[in-house]
This record gives structure tokens, C-alpha cells and sequence, in this order.
């Protein structure tokens, strides 16, 4: 670490355990945020993971739940308090406590379906929803950066090894009309196609093999971090709501992965590429694939 050019910030009261040392560092342009509370080694890593995920949709309502450094539940609603309805009923359990990323500034309605478990983070919050957290023990953080402006803040990604110091630019693709393609007989309706764009912006965050079944802007089922199964986890947890859902895997997908999704009847499935032998499948259940002609696993 002395061999790095880190210019130190401060020390936090731990690292990811309580018996590792560990420090807030400023190795480039960080980002403008403000906040009157001590945040901890989680805490950053959790906040990173929602607002990164929020910043895809920063021109529309919504929440996203992270719990040590894990996306639980993603959604866009008609407003800040229903997108937060919808992103718990993902995973109602995990999402008692954890980071809460809004996009937009947090109102009182909101404040209070909220507890003392949760870090919040958003662009702005009402003088009245600052009185609910401080009645109700909640920490927050200011964002004062635009959200839009979030991605153009973390350039490269860096892992320090035994074996050398790995550099990589960061993961920023889009989706754009040249490789975004419908390769089965049946094509989306316009609602199925924003809902794949949904589960593929919250699946380019999740650890490979990672999984994202969505319907109506919200996070159904979330699979990450697993070697195998992924697909059948996701379909065992999702269960009936995935009837007519959307499936985004940020890998190619087997033949036994599509039968597991069709059992759970669903519709549509975006992928990074698919084999001439499932798109058959897909045509004769009648099911729509949907291709964005790359990856976007995270290790």
C-alpha cells in the first residue's frame, strides 16, 4: 500500500471485517457527495453498486437495493415511493436493511416507509423527510454529483494480486440499435422491449453468472455470483410471477437453462448471443430472443 500513489482521505474504523485495517483513498476525480454520518468500508462498497445502477435511469423514478455489495432488488415507478414498493417485493427479506439509491429527491411519503437498517443515498431530500431520518435513526448521503454524470467518474477498474496489478477500463457499454437484435419469428411489443432494457441495465451490475427476471420495471428474481444454476435459481425464486416475464443473463444461456425458463413461461429473453438450436426452440414455444451481441459479466 506505501507504494501507491493514494492521497489518503481518512481512516475508517475497519475494513470489510473488524480486524482488517483499511483506509478512504483519493486516487483520481471522486465524485461530490456530502453527508454527517461516519460511512464504513461496506457502506462504500454497497453505495458504489446502487448508484452506479441508479445512474442508468436517472432521468426516471426509481430505487435500487444493495446489501453487502449485492444488488436485492431494482425498480421504476410513477413515483419515488411506489419504484421503493416495488424494489422490496424482490426480496422483502434483504431489503429490511442495506443501501437505498433513489434517483430523484426523496419525499416524505417515501421517508417513511424507510428504517434505522438502511444507508440512503440520493440527488436531494425535503426538509421533512430529513426530520423523518433523524426521528427514525436513518443515515443518509447527499449526492451532489448528477446522476448522469456518475459513470464518467470511475474510469478504469483496478485489482491489486500477487501476480501483478490488473488495469481494465471500465464496463460502459450501451445497448445501441446495431447489435440490439430480435432473432426469433416473434417480435416484442414495445412494453417487452423496455422491460428487456430494464433487466439488462440491472444485469450489466450483477457477478457472473448472473440472472435478471423482470416484469413491468421491477426486479422479479436476481441470480448472481453462481457457476451453475443460475437460471434455475432465479426461475425456483421468481416462481409464478414469471409468467410472461423478461429473463436478461449477461452469458450465452444452454438448452437446459431455456427449458427452466420455459417451465416458468417466460417471454422474452435477452442474451449476448444465442446458438441456432435454442432460437428453434424459442420459435416453436413461441418465445421472443432478443441479442445484444455482447457480454457484460463481472468477476
Amino acid at each position: 500500500m506505501d507504494n501507491l500513489n493514494f492521497e489518503l482521505i481518512k481512516t475508517l474504523e475497519h475494513g470489510a471485517n473488524k480486524q482488517q485495517v483499511a483506509t478512504l483513498n483519493k486516487t483520481q476525480e471522486i465524485v461530490d457527495y456530502e453527508t454527517p454520518f461516519e460511512l464504513t468500508y461496506g457502506d462504500i462498497v454497497s453505495m458504489t453498486k446502487a448508484v452506479e445502477i441508479a445512474s442508468e435511469f436517472f432521468d426516471v423514478k426509481g430505487t435500487v437495493l444493495v446489501k453487502n455489495g449485492k444488488v436485492t432488488g431494482a425498480a421504476l415507478g410513477s413515483d419515488l415511493s411506489n419504484s421503493l414498493i416495488k424494489a422490496i417485493d424482490c426480496n422483502p427479506v434483504d431489503a429490511l436493511s442495506g443501501v437505498v439509491a433513489f434517483t430523484h429527491r426523496v419525499d416524505k411519503k417515501t421517508a417513511m416507509q424507510l428504517s434505522a437498517g438502511h444507508l440512503v443515498v440520493a440527488p436531494e431530500f425535503d426538509v421533512d423527510t430529513l426530520e423523518v431520518f433523524e426521528k427514525n435513526s436513518i443515515r443518509y448521503v447527499k449526492l451532489n454529483t448528477p446522476l448522469k454524470e456518475f459513470k464518467n467518474f470511475i474510469e478504469e477498474e483496478v485489482v491489486i494480486t500477487p501476480f501483478g496489478t490488473l488495469v481494465q477500463e471500465t464496463n460502459k457499454t450501451e445497448l445501441d440499435k446495431e447489435n440490439f437484435k430480435v432473432v426469433t419469428k416473434l417480435k416484442p411489443s414495445v412494453e417487452q422491449i423496455e422491460d428487456s432494457i430494464f433487466a439488462w441495465k440491472v444485469a450489466k451490475y450483477v457477478k457472473s453468472n448472473g440472472i435478471v427476471v423482470a416484469k413491468d420495471f421491477k426486479t422479479l428474481a436476481i441470480a448472481q455470483g453462481m457457476q451453475s444454476q443460475a437460471v434455475e435459481y432465479a426461475m425456483n425464486y421468481a416462481c409464478d410471477t414469471a409468467k410472461e416475464a423478461v429473463m436478461a443473463s449477461d452469458l450465452p444461456i444452454t438448452v437446459a437453462d431455456f427449458n427452466a425458463a420455459l417451465q416458468n413461461r417466460i417471454s422474452v429473453f435477452i442474451l449476448p448471443g444465442v446458438t441456432q438450436e435454442i432460437i428453434k426452440l424459442a420459435d416453436k414455444y413461441e418465445k421472443i430472443i432478443i441479442t445484444t451481441g455482447f457480454t457484460t459479466s463481472l468477476l
